[in-house]
Order: C-alpha cells, then structure tokens, then sequence
C-alpha cells in the first residue's frame, strides 16, 4: 500500500469514526471467510457495515476523535463494526459472538463515551430507535384513547340504563 492509498484508507476511517453512532472492535482470529461473510451479511441486513483495517491506521484515524479512548483495543487481529444506529451494530455482532466464539468482544465506543464489554452488551440490549419511536407514539395515543373512551362511556351508559327502564316497562 503507498502513502495515498494509506491516507485514503486513515481519512476513511476518520470518517466512520466520526459519524457513527456505535463502533465496537473485537478480535476475529481464527474466523473463516465463510464466517466473515455471513457477519458482513447479517451487519448489511441491521444497516451497519464492517471493516478490517490496519489497526496503525485506524490509531492515526482515531487521533483528535471523540471516540480516541478505543486506541487501546486495537492489537491483534481486529475488526471494526459500524451503524449509525446507536444499537444495530452492538446487537449484531453480540449475536454473532454467542454463535461463533472464534469473534471475542474487545470493546467499542459511542459517541465520546468508551465501552467495555459489558458496555457493549448494553447496548445491543438497548431498544432500537424504531422500537423507541414505536414505544413514545404508543405512549403519546394512549391519552387520546382513554379520553375517547371516558367520553363515550357515559353515552353507553345512559344508553343501557334507558334500555333497562324500557325493559321494565314493557
């Protein structure tokens, strides 16, 4: 790789770092390419991407970046996944992991804030933002629904006492 092709490949990582919502590192030795494929498939399915970079390159990249503190886990062989949602990434490769031992959990980062690996789990058991939004509308309609039903609630009440006295009188 010469000096171009390596700036490329550090201003790449520069960017992935910064507009991420949640990287995590975690070591791959051992895996095969099977094994990496399906990771990249089930990562492109959640919406997030994998990289295998030169862990000097991704240090340089790293360097003025709120997420810096993950210099630390970058020895070995490492891989870096991504999502811009800040849980995609973390849920997926926590499943991979529980499936496939040969990819171990090193750490990660979201936004300025450093994960460990219980960190990480954290995260992939966090609601997605989806599940979130889903989550605040239903809390939103909620009020609306039981105001609807308070109000019709009297109306169907009167409705059943008249029909009684009607069956009284009958």
């Amino acid at each position: 790789m010469d000096r171009a092709q390596k700036e490329k490949v550090v201003e790449e990582l520069g960017q992935i770092f910064a507009s991420s919502g949640v990287v995590v590192v975690a070591h791959y030795e051992g895996m095969t390419v099977a094994n990496m494929q399906d990771l990249r498939a089930r990562m492109r399915e959640a919406g997030g991407s994998v990289r295998v970079a030169k862990n000097k390159l991704a240090k340089i990249a790293l360097e003025g970046q709120p997420c810096a503190s993950i210099a630390d886990y970058l020895t070995g062989m490492t891989v870096l996944s991504y999502s811009d949602d800040p849980v995609a990434a973390a849920r997926v490769v926590v499943k991979y992991a529980k499936e496939n031992e040969k990819l171990s959990i090193l750490g990660g980062s979201m936004g300025e804030s450093a994960l460990d690996i219980a960190g990480v789990k954290a995260v992939a058991d966090m609601p997605s933002r989806e599940e979130l939004l889903a989550q605040i509308a239903s809390c939103i309609g909620a009020p609306a629904s039981n105001i609807a039903g308070a109000i019709g609630a009297p109306a169907s009440n009167i409705a059943s006492i008249l029909s009684s006295i009607e069956e009284k009188a009958a």
